[in-house]
Formats: structure tokens, C-alpha cells, sequence
């Protein structure tokens, strides 16, 4: 038998991401800054865990995320 995973330890939320949760992680990231993954989904009020608030930031909120494709790529 293995360890349980956290989401089921703390009861944590998964699955999809409301609007609501990324304008409190925006908020909380803009007040406190990036880095100390851990405090943030208690200072922001989330029901999230750690990880899941630091890839949600670095995949989907962050202001300077290049979204498409890159310039360097060329359709022959």
C-alpha cells in the first residue's frame, strides 16, 4: 500500500479552475509576490494545493506569457 495522495488528505479542490480562483491567486501573487508556494493558498483563500496554484500561475496567469506560436517556427 502506498501513501494517500495530498488532494485526499487536506481535501483539497481539483479539476477545473473557476474565475473567481484565478482573480484571488492574481491578487495574492501581486500582493506577496512569486516564490513560497506554500503560504499562498491560504494568504489567497484557495482551496488548492501548492502545486497546483505555482502551475496555474506559470502555465495560465502570468503577464508575460507568450501565448501561440513562436516566431522562430516556419511552415515549409
Amino acid at each position: 500500500m502506498g501513501r494517500l495522495p495530498a488532494t485526499e488528505i487536506l481535501g483539497v479542490r481539483k479539476g477545473a479552475w473557476t474565475q473567481e480562483e484565478d482573480v484571488l491567486l492574481r491578487k495574492c501573487i501581486e500582493e506577496h509576490g512569486e516564490g513560497k508556494w506554500r503560504h499562498v493558498p491560504l494568504r489567497a483563500g484557495l482551496n488548492r494545493c501548492r502545486k497546483s496554484c505555482r502551475l496555474r500561475w506559470l502555465n495560465y496567469l502570468r503577464p508575460n506569457l507568450k501565448r501561440g506560436r513562436s516566431a522562430k517556427t516556419k511552415w515549409i
